[in-house]
């Protein structure tokens, strides 16, 4: 009985939540820094996230912003959209709903000098 109980806590327990990232782990990762990765929806992307907020590409700028645990984008006249953050080394996952709609890797500072 006692090995029901703790494979059931264990596979209660949803792995995404203790994997998401914290506000200032998320702005102490990517604030200066470059992401370059891919979105299921958008494809293929690299953006500068200054520190200031904006964000900056070779063909588009935006606005970053750090809301409670999530990281939240601002594009043209769209509304914020905003994501869980999962962390693992240089390595980030862009989740919504606890499902993965992106991953990217951090690359220090602006290479691109956008």
């Amino acid at each position: 009985m006692f090995r029901v109980i703790c494979l059931a806590s264990l596979l209660a327990t949803p792995c995404f939540a203790q994997d998401l990232a914290t506000g200032d782990q998320i702005r102490a990762a990517v604030a200066g820094n470059t992401v370059m990765g891919s979105m299921s929806a958008s494809g293929a992307y690299t953006e500068y996230y200054a520190p200031d907020g904006t964000i900056r590409s070779a063909d588009y700028q935006g606005a970053w912003a750090i809301q409670g645990d999530k990281m939240c984008f601002t594009y043209g006249e769209d509304p914020a959209t905003c994501w869980g953050v999962q962390l693992a080394g240089d390595q980030v996952s862009w989740l919504v709903d606890g499902a993965t709609e992106g991953t990217g890797t951090i690359i220090a500072g602006n290479p691109n000098g956008w």
